[in-house]
């Protein structure tokens, strides 16, 4: 037993997600307006024709117990006249029908308002959170981002279709109760009221912690959804570790805290009703002895008295249902928060105002006392001054660390330096557009990342609008077609999710034809030849001799045999450039860069 606890708190550790916290804001109605912003493009369209209708069934319903007790009953009992009673059940019938209609329509145009809304608010997530910086995804995991998309999102599904419209109805029904209880008898009106002050003490008390228990079940489920995302992309690894148990456990106890958040707020929630029911029950004892009292001293006739409990009676009703809204609202200020605060995230690469869009390149690459650090602890790049000629394949090696990726990633402009500058053909890639200056320089990573879909539509992502014969080009350039080919359905294969049906090899072939198939003037290879065999490497270098005439390529490889004939090799260590130059003056030079070699070719031999 104490072994098992040692472990799940091993794997406790294993896991943080300190990204996904409670955010301790005030409820406020700015807050919430923002969000029923999202209703206004149906202002004029969905939007009326729900009101209008909740409209009728409410007034409706607010004139038939007036005419059922002062009007039917008092006049029946005074006349006697039957006809008055069958012609005030045909009216009352007719009214009740309209009602019926009203909510119909009411039902209906609130529940497509409710799905146009949602549908636009994950659109607006999804769109805003596609042109976020790289920083912002490493600070999160995919989880915690997918339960925002998802199921905060779907959170206010609820809230939308029902939630606002049953505000606005409750809110009316309850005003024109009231009104029409004084219209009846103000003293037993009095009398009943005189509970509401307490019954808005105690739900006043109760909002803070319902608000904040909603809010720890939203973070238990991005928790869960953060672990299930891990889970399922590194099933290999936990099963090459035989840490299934272990990781089973861990999930069963991060499933019993989200079953925990769920009964705790739930628990809070159900508290409201039960109460409403309490002061429900005082206010017809308060009816039933004061309003006889009314009747024997001739304050009340019976027909009102019959009127006033039917109004009582439906008194209770929106009360308890504007609980329930308010638990709604209080949840989807829980999920609004959470929405908003990504939504309210700004990019850490800005677009500046004004920026210039770049048509064509050369190629010429400048780094200016270039200086970036990815937190306050250690630098990646200390001052770094560099020159990348147009149409000069660069190659940069150096130790995990020594901030080769950092300098393609500054390059791309995934991240902007903390100090200098980096310019392409002179300029600052601060001053140009983003869109236009990514569409210069294509990227080809070590982990290749393949989209479910076609082989065609996954080499075909570099340039939307290829025809199927610049694809199968590109593919036959690199070396790509000959796999391609002996699949049965050839480039109309259909590849699961992260392409596990091909090799790694395979893989990164296809990566390689969709960065090649975008033309760009700036070629990126992050050691995208780390996982190919040496036959297939020697085809890629053979087509890169063709391919990369005229443009400039960056690449990053530990296999030093692969930047042999680059123009410029690049040896950095710690964020400084330690020396640079061919292969052939880096190896007279027996510094740091003949030394890699040395070390490499060791190795080799003596695995070989």
């Amino acid at each position: 037993m104490a072994n098992q606890q040692e472990s799940e708190s091993r794997t406790l550790k294993r896991f943080h997600y300190s990204t996904d916290q409670a955010i301790e804001k005030p409820f406020n109605w700015l807050q919430m307006s923002r969000l029923l912003g999202y209703m206004k493009p149906y202002s004029t369209t969905l939007l009326p024709v729900a009101i209008i209708a909740m409209i009728v069934s409410t007034t409706v319903r607010l004139v038939a117990p007036l005419l059922i007790g002062s009007y039917a009953l008092d006049n029946i009992i005074q006349e006697g006249d039957l006809n008055y009673l069958w012609l005030m059940v045909a009216i009352i019938a007719g009214l009740y029908i309209l009602s019926w209609a009203g909510n119909f329509f009411r039902i209906r145009y609130m529940n497509k308002l409710g799905q146009y809304v949602i549908f636009d608010l994950r659109k607006s997530l999804f769109d805003h959170i596609q042109r976020l910086s790289h920083r912002f995804f490493d600070q999160r995991s995919a989880g915690s981002i997918l339960v925002r998309i998802t199921n905060d999102v779907n959170s206010l599904q609820e809230l939308f279709t029902n939630g606002v419209i049953n505000l606005l109805m409750d809110l009316i029904m309850l005003i024109g109760i009231i009104v029409l209880l004084f219209m009846i008898s103000p003293e037993l009106t009095m009398a009943i009221m005189i509970i509401l002050p307490i019954m808005f003490l105690i739900s006043t008390k109760l909002r803070r912690n319902i608000r904040r228990s909603w809010q720890h079940v939203r973070i238990k489920q991005s928790h869960i959804n953060s672990h299930l995302n891990e889970s399922i992309q590194g099933i290999r690894v936990t099963q090459s570790y035989t840490q299934e148990t272990e990781n089973i456990g861990f999930f069963h106890n991060m499933n019993n805290d989200n079953y925990e958040a769920w009964r705790n707020a739930s628990q809070k929630n159900a508290l409201f009703r039960p109460f409403v029911e309490i002061s429900g029950a005082i206010g017809t004892a308060v009816l039933l002895w004061y309003g006889v009292t009314l009747i024997q001293t001739g304050a009340l006739t019976i027909g009102e008295f019959v009127s006033f409990a039917i109004y009582i009676g439906m008194f209770w009703d929106p009360i308890s249902r504007l609980g329930q809204v308010y638990s709604q609202l209080l949840m989807g200020m829980a999920s609004s928060e959470r929405i908003f605060e990504f939504l309210d995230e700004q990019p850490s690469v800005p677009e500046k105002a004004g920026a210039k869009k770049l048509n064509y390149i050369g190629g010429d690459i400048q780094f200016h006392d270039v200086e970036f650090s990815y937190n306050s602890d250690r630098k990646a790049l200390n001052k770094i001054n560099l020159n990348i000629n147009s149409g000069e394949t660069v190659a940069l090696v150096g130790h995990t660390g020594s901030g080769k990726t950092t300098i393609v990633n500054l390059i791309s402009r995934f991240y902007d330096p903390t100090g200098g500058k980096v310019t392409i053909d002179g300029h600052d890639l601060r001053d140009v557009t983003l869109n236009s200056l990514r569409k210069k320089v294509s990227i080809v990573l070590q982990d290749t990342f393949i989209f479910s879909g076609t082989i065609m539509e996954n080499i075909r992502f570099g340039k939307p609008d290829a025809t199927d014969e610049e694809v199968i080009e590109a593919a036959k350039t690199v070396g790509a077609d000959r796999f391609i080919q002996q699949l049965k359905n050839g480039y109309e294969t259909e590849v699961e999710e992260r392409g596990n049906v091909l090799s790694v090899g395979e893989r990164q072939l296809i990566s390689f034809a969709r960065a090649l198939l975008a033309d760009p003037q700036i070629l990126i290879l992050d050691e995208a030849t780390a996982s190919i065999d040496t036959e297939t490497e020697q085809l890629i270098q053979r087509a890169l001799k063709r391919l990369l005439h005229g443009r400039t390529a960056i690449m990053i490889a530990h296999r030093l045999s692969t930047i042999r004939e680059a123009d410029n090799i690049i040896v950095l260590e710690q964020g400084n450039i330690l020396e640079q130059g061919n292969h052939e003056e880096l190896m007279n030079k027996k510094g740091e860069y003949y030394d890699l070699v040395k070390a490499q070719f060791k190795v080799l031999n003596d695995a070989g």
